[in-house]
C-alpha cells in the first residue's frame, strides 16, 4: 500500500513539473549584433513541435512579446522571442520606440538578417520541427513578418497583429511562399484605409495565399493589456501613441491565430 501511494507521489510530482519552461539564449546576427532571444517550451510534450517565431512591438523585447511565446508554448509550439534592436532592449517612452524602430528597418537587408537569425536559433532548439515553421509579429512586428513572407523566407505562415502594412520591399508575383493572416482594427488611425487597399492589392497581385480580418471597434495595439497605459501615460509633453486594449479583439485574433496554425501543422 505504501509502495502504491509512494508511486502515485511520484508520478503527481512528475506532472507538476511538466510545464512551460523558458530561457533567454544570447545569439548573434549576421553582422555581429548581440542579440537576446527568450525561449518558450512545454516540457510535458513530447518530441518535436512546430516552431513559431515572436516578433516583439515597437517597444522592443519585453514583458508582454514574452508573454505570447509562453502562450504559444502552451498550445504545444516551440517559441522563440526574437530580438530585433539588439540586447533585448525596449522601451515604454514612445519618442525612444520610434527611433529603434526607425533604427532597426533603415536597412530592409539588415533586418531581414537580423530576423532570420532568429529562425535559425529557434530551428537549433532540439524540440524544434524545422520543417514546420511560421512566425507571429505586433505592431513593428507585423510588418516584419509580413517583409518575411514577401520576400519568400521558407515559413508555412505568418500573422500580424495591428501591423504596419505598408513597405519599402512589396511583394512580386510568385515571391510569397508563407500562407498570411492579418489581423487588424478597424479603429486603428495609424493605418490608413489608403495602406490597407494598396497592402490587399500587392497580396492579390503577388498570388499570395492570404486572409485579412478586420476587427471592428478595435484601434491599433489591441492586444496588448497595456496599451492603454502605454497609449495614455502622457509621456513628458510628446503625448502617446493612439493605441487601446480590446479584450474581444486581442481573443478572437487569438483564436484565429490557433486556427490558422492548426490549417497548416495538424493532419
Amino acid at each position: 500500500m505504501r509502495s502504491l501511494l509512494a508511486l502515485a507521489l511520484i508520478c503527481n510530482a512528475a506532472l507538476a513539473q511538466a510545464a512551460v519552461q523558458t530561457r533567454e539564449i544570447p545569439y548573434q546576427d549576421a553582422d555581429g549584433q548581440r542579440l537576446v532571444g527568450y525561449y518558450a517550451y512545454d516540457d510535458a510534450v513530447d518530441g518535436k513541435r512546430p516552431g513559431v517565431v515572436v516578433v516583439h512591438e515597437w517597444w522592443g523585447l519585453n514583458d508582454y512579446a514574452k508573454r505570447r511565446a509562453r502562450d504559444l508554448a502552451a498550445l504545444g509550439y516551440s517559441a522563440l522571442a526574437i530580438d530585433m534592436y539588439g540586447d533585448g532592449k525596449n522601451t515604454e517612452h514612445p519618442v525612444d520606440a520610434k527611433a529603434f524602430s526607425s533604427a532597426a528597418l533603415q536597412d530592409p537587408q539588415a533586418a531581414a538578417k537580423r530576423f532570420n537569425a532568429g529562425v535559425e536559433l529557434l530551428k537549433k532548439q532540439p524540440g524544434t520541427d524545422t520543417d514546420k515553421l511560421a512566425a507571429i509579429g505586433y505592431c513593428f512586428g507585423g510588418k516584419v513578418v509580413l517583409d518575411a513572407a514577401r520576400r519568400g523566407e521558407p515559413l508555412a505562415g505568418v500573422v500580424s497583429f495591428h501591423g504596419a502594412l505598408v513597405t519599402r520591399t512589396p511583394a512580386t508575383p510568385g515571391s510569397v511562399k508563407a500562407k498570411v493572416l492579418v489581423e487588424h482594427g478597424a479603429a486603428d488611425s495609424m493605418v490608413t484605409e489608403q495602406q490597407v487597399e494598396a497592402f490587399k492589392k500587392e497580396m492579390n497581385d503577388a498570388g499570395a495565399s492570404f486572409e485579412f480580418v478586420t476587427l471592428p471597434g478595435a484601434k491599433h495595439g489591441f492586444t496588448n493589456p497595456d496599451a492603454d497605459r502605454l497609449g495614455h501615460a502622457g509621456h513628458d509633453s510628446h503625448g502617446g501613441p493612439d493605441i487601446a486594449y480590446s479584450k474581444d479583439a486581442d481573443e478572437r485574433s487569438w483564436a484565429d491565430m490557433q486556427a490558422f496554425l492548426d490549417k497548416l501543422f495538424v493532419n
